[in-house]
């Protein structure tokens, strides 16, 4: 097909790269791991999937509307090794390689492949600066209300756990579970609805307790776990409740880490920043400014200390052969990550976030000669006391000033505390004065400026032309597709630099 088709496909084309480079860029010892049985073969050479889905998170398509290509167009017919006649497969062949992608050894090996190709080329050579930055991605699911995930959990329940038929038609009486609409209410009845959530909480905890005794399955054991939850994290005791009667309300405020839909569990609320809410999972970059290629990318479901960027940020600076100029907003300026990356070796850009003041325009902590060696604290009138020992969860400590404040003539800039001021510190106070200070400095500013806006435009690239919006259900799928999404738009910005094979190794051309 190439070779007949040669100029009808656009040149320096992503297209044009794959179909004079696939066997090399996916090799089929590439992917002889998931395939270790040695009756028969795959229906379809994994390489030309790998090609396949290669195409398809560039472009952004379903798994339908990328057979639709394969079999339509001459380009993707090229690209992926096709002949002219070819129907290509079903659909769901995409779904099965995929999934067996996500269950061997190397679930990321696309995007391994072309890191290969990018370390082969020297590309990055001499640039060692990483900008870091994160994006929500939307889920393929709609949010569901605290009744829908109600029903829906309990439908779940009776349907994957043996027996739990049995156990629902004697105690879950609020509605007919058969039935997956919502219960027939006034619902611009507000009693009626706390009357409606206290039933189907009811029915729920009712449901769980009476389940018999038995070994579960996975698909059981996660349904009776969604369950669990659900239940209890949209609801608190009712007025003159104890917990213990059975009554139930909605709470009042959002539970933290709350599912949004039984249907992906992981989805999580985002906040992004006080005024856009979205739900979803965030996406964690690491890009080379200067190319606007990905070195590091990790998808995380959206809320949990345990995935907030600064965390995050260590993984994705880990696998750096060496140390690196690292760039980021404050979301990454914590201390323990600091601490981490500076044992690392690395040379931290990560701005960090002003001090706050007690009084609009007052003195911060930075206005405090602060010796955590020495264990003093003097304050900008002069006045100078001893800081308490660690203490606490924190390990916080403590300066009081509240005989030294009692008229002071700085005191309206200082505090409006009755008591007078006290100052409060953690243990990495030093490190974060030290960052503060050093983003103070012309040459660190300019450095700031110039490289860290570059991650911008990486993040504009990865969810351009609706791709914001997951496809796939679960942090496992979606960490595998945003892998070959950047694994796809690398290799896009390879060719765009040049990118070819000299029959021994990868090279950029002269114009990189």
């Amino acid at each position: 097909m190439w070779e007949t088709c040669r100029e009808l496909i656009p040149a320096g084309s992503v297209f044009a790269f794959l179909a004079e480079h696939r066997g090399r860029l996916f090799p089929a010892a590439l992917f002889a791991d998931m395939y270790p049985s040695a009756n028969g073969r795959p229906s379809m050479p994994p390489q030309i999937l790998a090609a396949a889905i290669t195409l398809q998170a560039l472009h952004g398509l379903s798994d339908f509307e990328t057979v639709q290509e394969l079999r339509c167009d001459l380009r993707w017919k090229a690209a992926c090794g096709l002949g002219l006649h070819d129907t290509a497969f079903d659909s769901s062949l995409l779904s099965y390689f995929r999934r067996r992608l996500a269950r061997s050894a190397r679930p990321n090996r696309v995007f391994e492949a072309v890191r290969e190709v990018v370390n082969a080329t020297g590309v990055l050579k001499g640039r060692q600066k990483r900008a870091l930055d994160s994006t929500v991605l939307d889920d393929a699911v709609a949010t569901q209300d605290t009744v829908t995930q109600l029903i829906a959990a309990v439908r779940a329940v009776i349907r994957e756990v043996p027996g739990a038929g049995a156990v629902a038609a004697v105690h879950c009486t609020a509605h007919d579970y058969t039935d997956p609409g919502k219960p027939r209410i006034a619902w611009n009845d507000e009693q009626a609805r706390a009357d409606l959530v206290d039933a189907l909480v009811g029915d729920a905890l009712r449901l769980l307790g009476h389940l018999p005794e038995q070994p579960l399955g996975e698909k059981a054991a996660n349904a009776v776990g969604i369950l669990a939850l659900v239940a209890g994290q949209d609801v608190e005791p009712a007025d003159e409740s104890d917990g213990r009667d059975g009554r139930w309300r909605i709470t009042r405020g959002t539970a933290p880490d709350r599912i949004v839909s039984v249907v992906d569990p992981e989805a999580r609320h985002v906040h992004k920043n006080r005024t856009r809410h979205q739900d979803g999972y965030k996406a964690h970059l690491a890009v080379e400014p200067e190319t606007g290629l990905f070195t590091a990318v990790a998808l995380t479901p959206g809320s949990g200390s345990e995935h907030h960027e600064a965390q995050i940020a260590l993984d994705l600076l880990a696998d750096e052969p060496a140390p690196v100029d690292a760039f980021g907003d404050t979301a990454y300026s914590t201390g323990p990550t600091r601490r981490a990356l500076r044992q690392a070796h690395h040379r931290l850009f990560l701005k960090p976030a002003p001090p706050t003041t007690a009084v609009p325009g007052g003195f911060s902590l930075d206005d405090f000669a602060i010796d955590t060696h020495a264990g003093t604290v003097t304050c900008p009138a002069g006045h100078t006391v001893a800081l308490s020992e660690p203490s606490g969860r924190h390990l916080q400590r403590k300066a009081v000033f509240t005989d030294q404040c009692t008229g002071c003539p700085l005191r309206e800039r200082c505090s409006r505390a009755t008591a007078g001021r006290i100052i409060t510190i953690r243990p990495d106070h030093d490190l974060m004065a030290q960052a503060r200070q050093n983003a103070n400095d012309p040459e660190w500013q300019a450095a700031y400026r110039r490289w860290r806006p570059p991650v911008e435009r990486a993040v504009a690239w990865l969810v351009a032309h609706g791709n914001r919006r997951l496809r796939h259900i679960g942090t496992i799928k979606n960490n595998a597709w945003l892998h070959t999404r950047a694994a796809a738009l690398n290799l896009r910005t390879l060719i765009n630099l040049g990118l070819t094979h000299n029959g021994t190794t990868w090279q950029i051309g002269a114009a990189a």
